[in-house]
């Protein structure tokens, strides 16, 4: 691949994680291609440990936190800012919001049981110096509006942290208020 461009070999060879440009309808989702009205969604990651993807109690589902998986493997690795630069870190964040959608939807039954979102946390693993954290968690964000429409405007936070499970650069976990 040329220099510069924003696509890379951090990227899974083959991966359906690799798109084009760094859009939410892009994200790596075979199947869908552009998320806004669809109700097919990409499956639920499953726990990649000894815990539940999401726990739904009194009219609110809470995600564990959701990594960039394609088919239970992770699409792409590295620190923001040393091994990936922001557009492939935001792209990555849109993979893992449409993971934490995914589990969602299959916990309590489907997108239309989804009154809103209520929080995101886009943890981003990054070099002590990364200051672009929000630009990266963005991309989460595009992926909530383009499924959820204004049910998907969320309160969010960025949190930069030195690494995280598997190394993964982006780790997202997403509170949701759902029909009873």
């Amino acid at each position: 691949m040329p220099a510069g461009a924003p696509w890379s070999s951090r990227w899974t060879s083959g991966s359906a994680a690799s798109p084009q440009a760094p859009t939410p309808a892009r994200t790596g989702w075979r199947s869908v291609a552009e998320p806004t009205g669809r109700r097919s969604l990409p499956a639920a990651p499953a726990p990649q440990g000894h815990y539940v993807p999401v726990v739904v109690h009194a009219g609110t589902a809470y995600t564990a936190g959701m990594t960039p998986r394609v088919d239970g493997r992770l699409a792409v690795c590295g620190r923001v800012g040393e091994d990936l630069n922001v557009v492939e870190a935001r792209a990555a964040a849109g993979l893992a919001a449409g993971n934490a959608v995914a589990a969602v939807a299959e916990a309590v039954g489907g997108l239309d049981r989804v009154r809103r979102c209520l929080r995101l946390t886009v943890y981003v693993a990054c070099r002590p110096d990364f200051t672009q954290h929000s630009m990266v968690a963005d991309g989460a964000s595009e992926v909530l509006r383009d499924w959820l429409g204004e049910r998907g405007s969320v309160a969010r936070s960025a949190v930069g942290v030195s690494s995280l499970p598997s190394g993964a650069p982006v780790e997202v976990e997403l509170t949701v208020a759902v029909a009873d």
